[in-house]
Formats: structure tokens, C-alpha cells, sequence
């Protein structure tokens, strides 16, 4: 059971980042002001509502999980997570919360780009490490072999 949910909560944290990102580009290279602010909104609510509890899921499931492992995958696995939660906490949720604030009232100046600039950086890296931590997951489980 404790597998199943962290199987499906660290997929469901993986794929919203992954929708973050993605839309994100997509709207900031083909949308309108509009489409963009819309994007923020949905990225804070629902989006952040679904993806930190997920996150929070995901974490403490694969810590109960690793309790009686033991490797290199395991610890490779632990080190990730204070990164990942770190840069989601303190880089990725206030750059939401700001730039959908600055994105509803039409702010879209240089520190708003700079800051979007900052959240796809911080972005690809969670999905990166994120990405490395499934491949472990998975290398654990016997479901990928390794290369």
C-alpha cells in the first residue's frame, strides 16, 4: 500500500511540474496578457494545491519507504530530496504566487521575466532531479535494469 501511494504521489508531483513548465513556455512564447495571467491563476489554484501536498506525499512516503533499505540508490535518492523540497518551497511557490499577483494586474515588466526566467530554471532542475529519483525508484523496484 505505502508503494502504491508513493508511486502515485511522486507521479502526480512530477507530472504537475512537467504541465507547469511546459504550458508555460507554450503560453509565454504563443499566448496573449490574458492567457498568461490565466495560466498563473490555474498554476496557484488548483495547481499548487494538488502539487504540494503531493510533493509532501511523495516525501514522506519514500522516507517511511527507505527506513529498512539500504545502497547507494537509496542514498542517492535521500540526498535529492532536500534540494527538491527546498527549491519548490523557497524558489518555486513564492515565484507563482508573485508573478500570478504581478500577471493579474498586467505587470509585465523585467522583474516579472526575470523572475519567470528563474521559476523555468528552478523548474527544470526539480524536473531533473525528480526525473533521477524515479529512474531510482524504479531501478529499486526491479522495473528498469541498469544500463
Amino acid at each position: 500500500m505505502l508503494k502504491r501511494l508513493h508511486l502515485a504521489a511522486s507521479l502526480l508531483a512530477l507530472l504537475c511540474i512537467t504541465t507547469f513548465f511546459l504550458s508555460t513556455i507554450l503560453v509565454e512564447t504563443l499566448g496573449t496578457p490574458h492567457s498568461i495571467a490565466l495560466l498563473k491563476q490555474l498554476i496557484v489554484s488548483p495547481g499548487l494545491w494538488v502539487l504540494v501536498p503531493a510533493m509532501a506525499l511523495a516525501g514522506a512516503s519514500g522516507m517511511l519507504l527507505s527506513r529498512s533499505r539500504q545502497g547507494r540508490l537509496v542514498n542517492s535518492k535521500k540526498k535529492r530530496m532536500p534540494f527538491i523540497s527546498a527549491n519548490g518551497l523557497l524558489i518555486l511557490v513564492p515565484c507563482a504566487i508573485a508573478l500570478n499577483l504581478w500577471a493579474s494586474k498586467g505587470s509585465f515588466d523585467t522583474r516579472f521575466y526575470i523572475v519567470q526566467i528563474i521559476e523555468l530554471i528552478a523548474g527544470a532542475t526539480n524536473l531533473a532531479l525528480m526525473g533521477l529519483n524515479a529512474c531510482d525508484g524504479l531501478r529499486l523496484s526491479g522495473r528498469l535494469q541498469k544500463a
